[in-house]
């Protein structure tokens, strides 16, 4: 639950629940929540596709965990990119300042809030919104809908995110685990932000992806 003075989405469980992935696995995809390297790619590549072109922009990764983004964008010959990674774990910043710092265009920030975000041609949140606890959905949907307002704001050229799907297999589902609709998100980001939406369900993970385009 949210207080005064911490928002849901920093709450002990939350936290918690990362930095214990982070020391059990390190460095790795199960170190930031997923169940193995083939899962986060095939994530990523889905959210690479709100790219317009392969060289000399910018992008925001909201949650950057260890940065293993910027190295799949590294593998997939996307050249001259400027990368900006935030994270809400001092930890996993720390851990992709070793990884990736050396590379001069990329920055890395421990954030607080979405808000800290700066201004980008790109944005790409993965996995962020997975992870409730004891957040109720309602709650957990308004935190969401705040983000994505603020991803929109701060991306220049479009911005693409992915949930886990309320069409999962029952018997998979965990209380602790947020299911979004698809059809909504889908709705909300096309009344609000853009009218080139694109809903990718279609990828053989129990989750989808949303590209916003705005140019």
């Amino acid at each position: 639950m949210s207080t005064p003075n911490k928002p849901i989405y920093s709450s002990a469980e939350i936290i918690d629940f990362y930095s214990e992935r982070l020391k059990e696995f390190g460095d790795s995809s199960r170190g930031v929540g997923w169940k193995n390297d083939r899962a986060q790619i095939i994530r990523f590549l889905q959210l690479a596709r709100v790219f317009q072109k392969r060289e000399h922009f910018s992008v925001n990764d909201f949650g950057c965990g260890t940065g293993e983004f910027y190295k799949f964008l590294l593998s997939q010959n996307f050249n001259e990119v400027t990368y900006n990674g935030y994270d809400i774990l001092p930890d996993m910043v720390a851990a992709a300042t070793e990884k990736i710092g050396q590379h001069s265009n990329v920055r890395l920030y421990k954030i607080d809030s979405p808000a800290d975000l700066v201004s980008a041609d790109y944005s790409v949140a993965s996995g962020v919104f997975n992870v409730k606890y004891e957040a109720t959905d309602s709650e957990w949907l308004s935190h969401i809908l705040s983000a994505l307002n603020v991803l929109n704001a701060k991306s220049i050229m479009g911005f693409s995110v992915n949930f886990l799907t309320l069409y999962s297999d029952k018997e998979f589902k965990q209380s602790y685990l947020y299911y979004a609709d698809p059809l909504f998100i889908f709705d909300h980001c096309l009344k609000n932000f853009s009218k080139n939406v694109a809903l990718l369900h279609d990828y053989d993970q129990f989750d989808f992806t949303i590209i916003v385009r705005k140019n």
